[in-house]
């Protein structure tokens, strides 16, 4: 078992990853404190797979189970889920010593983790991630929160979990599609921050996607370990923290413009990076040579980099609606160079606009 410690303070905690994990989840949570009653969320998919195994380890520690059921896609990620949750809780009488679990992907994470952040003002949760979008990303940092119809993660806190147990087996029952939506995350940490590790994930695709134990492993840590460097340093989103948004200020946008049915996090994510590289390249702070390699690894992925038709005005109204908008300005991530990403919010709207039209329809101002 690999160890990464997210160093916050007194708020810090241990990703643990590796093989076969599940059966010592009640193990872990009484070594991080952990004990009495949890409330356990996941979707039937999910629970089905592994549901059992975790409440057995769980009892074996001591630990009494009330498990939660939430419906399975991004359509779930609201209100009415949260306040379901909060019934089955308070209708089980848990306190302020019990503590909720996570198990399942990013939807459950930000569901249970906001339930978890808002529930009599706010009682420990773990993370339980079973996708890779979850283990590399979503299930690190703190950040829980559900959507609006008019926005993506608008309702949200910044709650960190006591633990994180990432069961790399968990990924042999993951469908492909989901696969390689996660792989989005991954190849954003090597733009944005390292561009070995890019080259890296460029050389070993084809093992990450056999689950190879050894590459795949690396992988997953190195992401973590990249994340939890970034928000030690700006655990609240203030600062540099803001550069792991590249790709989803047009990506939240996509998703939200098609009502998050059409598009999986990471296929959206993905396009917005293959879009923000395009703009760095306008501005002349990327290598034609450089946005290339990030359309390459993109594809050799498999995530799309252009979707297949948009509205340019409405999905530019839903970036100005977006959660990272600052007085009405629509902050960017985008790459300088590979390895190393920066913030702007100064950004000429035409050009914007023009990338987005581009994109769909190949018409536009020539580079």
């Amino acid at each position: 078992m690999e160890r990464v410690r997210v160093e916050l303070g007194e708020r810090g905690y241990d990703i643990c990853l590796g093989k076969d994990l599940l059966p010592k989840v009640g193990e872990l949570c009484r070594e991080a404190g952990l004990m009495g009653r949890t409330l356990l969320v996941s979707n039937p998919l999910v629970y089905s797979l592994y549901g059992g195994v975790v409440e057995a380890s769980l009892d074996k520690a001591g630990v009494s189970v009330v498990y939660a059921e939430m419906g399975d896609g991004e359509e779930y990620k609201n209100l009415e889920t949260v306040s379901h949750l909060y019934d089955v809780a308070i209708g089980s009488r848990l306190d302020r010593t019990s503590f909720i679990i996570a198990l399942g992907g990013g939807v459950v994470g930000d569901v249970a983790g906001f339930t978890a952040a808002t529930f009599l003002r706010g009682v420990p949760f773990v993370q339980i991630p079973t996708t890779l979008q979850a283990q590399v990303d979503s299930s690190v940092g703190g950040k829980v929160a559900v959507n609006h119809p008019r926005g993506k993660n608008l309702i949200g806190a910044f709650h960190q979990p006591a633990l994180v147990v990432a069961d790399i087996g968990t990924l042999a029952t993951l469908d492909s599609r989901q696969m390689v939506a996660g792989m989005a995350e991954v190849i954003k940490y090597g733009i944005i921050w390292d561009k070995d590790f890019l080259n890296y994930v460029d050389e070993h695709m084809e093992e990450i996607y056999r689950l190879d134990p050894q590459v795949l492993t690396w992988v997953i840590k190195r992401s973590c370990e990249i994340k939890s460097e970034i928000v030690g340093q700006d655990e609240r989103d203030e600062d540099v923290r803001s550069i792991l948004n590249y790709g989803h200020t047009i990506g939240h946008a996509l998703e939200v413009h098609t009502g998050y049915g059409t598009y999986l996090h990471g296929e959206a994510v993905a396009i917005g990076m293959s879009l923000a590289a395009e703009i760095s390249l306008r501005l002349g702070n990327l290598s034609l040579q450089e946005r290339t390699v990030i359309d390459r690894v993109l594809q050799k992925a498999g995530l799309p980099i252009r979707p297949p038709s948009w509205d340019v005005q409405e999905i530019y109204a839903a970036l100005l609606r977006d959660k990272k908008v600052r007085r009405g300005v629509v902050r960017f991530v985008l790459p300088r160079g590979l390895g190393q990403g920066y913030i702007t919010d100064e950004l000429p709207r035409e050009l914007v606009l023009d990338v987005l039209r581009q994109t769909l329809t190949g018409e536009g101002d020539e580079v």
